[in-house]
């Protein structure tokens, strides 16, 4: 696996993790050993970066990726999660000092560490971004050895580019992909600079990239890519990459006859996040181990052809999605 340099956290991790939110909720069903099975063939193909939440099934990511980090041992694991969601509105007078402390102190429990690795704003308000008070209480939690570096997790361009302001921000988490390629422009370049690392989620945009879907699938009424195709939910660009499915099918259909032989779709969708000049690692998700492998797969791909991805961007995407996030 290769690793890259996260910057401002101090360390290496490999170019490929794995995001943890399906195995809380909001994906359908995922069994309790099925979960630590794939938790451990992530890490046995050499995962080292894992990404939860702590409204992920409201704790039972973070909970099970606790257990999986105490049956690893000291394993060079390092764990990523978010707080902030847990506010039942979402306001920025919400974010205070008192709120951080706790919702620290449940991470930690479910975790089961006395400092987490890396807490990061959970897509709060674009208003949060420029509070100072926010990011003093956040270097005093550093201080207190309570956690070991913060970053933000954003939904907008703008909202990373003011994150990347901030002296002791240490990570940026993103929605990057072949269908949201705005972060090029100027979140990337500034992370870069600034030696922020970039985290990219929703690198399959809710699998559609996967190549896997047709105009016939359907989900369960507990899936995302249900209850919140058209955010009734929460945001709806966490669904899809906010594309339309319809439209979303007919990209990958032109991006198709662009994946190498012996590659699946996903392992492309991937490997060109991969190459984009300033991504730390790439968090795909997954639902049992043999996903789990194929994912860190995608890291042993040459080079994709950016420009003809690019090309079906423009054609396709980019009226839906580059001017709204």
């Amino acid at each position: 696996m290769e690793k890259r340099n996260a910057g401002r956290l101090n360390r290496e991790v490999g170019v490929v993790g794995l995001g943890c939110w399906q195995l809380g909720a909001d994906w359908g069903e995922v069994d309790e050993n099925d979960a630590l099975s794939l938790l451990h063939a992530a890490a046995d193909n050499g995962v080292d970066f894992f990404d939860t939440a702590d409204v992920y099934g409201d704790g039972r990511s973070e909970t099970l990726v606790g257990r999986f980090l105490k049956e690893r041992k000291d394993d060079g694991i390092f764990v990523a999660t978010k707080m902030g969601r847990r506010l039942p509105e979402q306001t920025p007078e919400g974010y205070t000092r008192e709120n951080f402390l706790a919702w620290n102190d449940r991470s930690r429990r479910n975790l089961g560490v006395d400092t987490l690795d890396l807490v990061q704003l959970h897509c709060p308000p674009t208003a949060v971004y420029s509070r100072d008070e926010v990011y003093d209480t956040l270097d005093e939690m550093v201080e207190q050895q309570r956690i070991a570096a913060y970053g933000v997790s954003v939904e907008k361009v703008e909202e990373a580019l003011e994150a990347i302001k901030r002296p002791n921000v240490a990570s940026v988490q993103i929605i990057l992909n072949a269908f949201r390629l705005k972060p090029l422009d100027t979140v990337l370049p500034a992370a870069a600079e600034a030696g922020i690392a970039i985290i990219a989620r929703v690198p399959l945009a809710s699998g559609l990239l996967s190549g896997r879907y047709t105009a016939d699938t359907t989900f369960g009424a507990d899936d995302h890519r249900n209850f919140n195709r058209n955010g009734e939910a929460f945001d709806v660009g966490e669904t899809f990459s906010g594309v339309p499915f319809e439209v979303g099918l007919e990209a990958v259909e032109r991006l198709r006859p662009l994946v190498p032989e012996g590659a699946t779709m996903a392992q492309f969708a991937l490997r060109w996040i991969i190459d984009q000049p300033g991504v730390t690692v790439v968090i795909p998700g997954a639902r049992n181990v043999e996903q789990a492998a194929a994912n860190v797969g995608a890291a042993a791909l040459e080079p994709v052809d950016s420009k003809a991805v690019e090309a079906v961007y423009d054609e396709l995407i980019r009226p839906h999605v580059h001017d709204r996030w």
